[in-house]
């Protein structure tokens, strides 16, 4: 089994919420999925520079602010491989600016500001499920 702490942006603007979709090499979680921006932190790396990092590199926004709202665990197989993951939540704010998936060929295949009044469940990922009660969506 494998282990992965990840670092996820909840970003909220206009009751809308900033979504990337899984892409095909997602090595975590079912493609095609909507999910928050976000990963893996390195090592040596701190969760606020995971967050900065990775939501530039999958929507070409910046990260002005970033508040821990809560952490969670997930199990998972995919690529045939065992995995458990912690997932750190925090609510982002965020320089508005033109959404762009700058790392090309990586696990975010686009990016999208969905109204929170038309989330279907069914399509987001378990950690951006989790989010809509960390916002009190659901």
């Amino acid at each position: 089994m494998r282990s992965r702490v990840s670092a996820y942006a909840i970003a909220v603007m206009e009751e809308q919420l900033l979504l990337t979709q899984l892409a095909d090499s997602s090595p975590v979680f079912e493609p095609g999925r909507w999910h928050l921006p976000g990963g893996g932190i390195d090592p040596g790396e701190q969760p606020h520079e995971t967050l900065g990092r990775e939501l530039y590199e999958e929507t070409g926004l910046e990260l002005l602010d970033a508040r821990l709202v809560d952490a969670r665990a997930y199990t998972a197989h995919r690529l045939g491989i065992d995995w458990h993951l912690v997932g750190l939540f925090y609510r982002v704010d965020v320089k508005p600016g033109p959404l762009v998936v700058t790392k090309a060929d990586d696990s975010t295949s686009a990016v999208t500001w969905m109204p929170l009044s038309g989330l279907r469940e069914s399509r987001l990922s378990p950690a951006a499920v989790d989010s809509l009660a960390m916002i009190g969506a659901r």
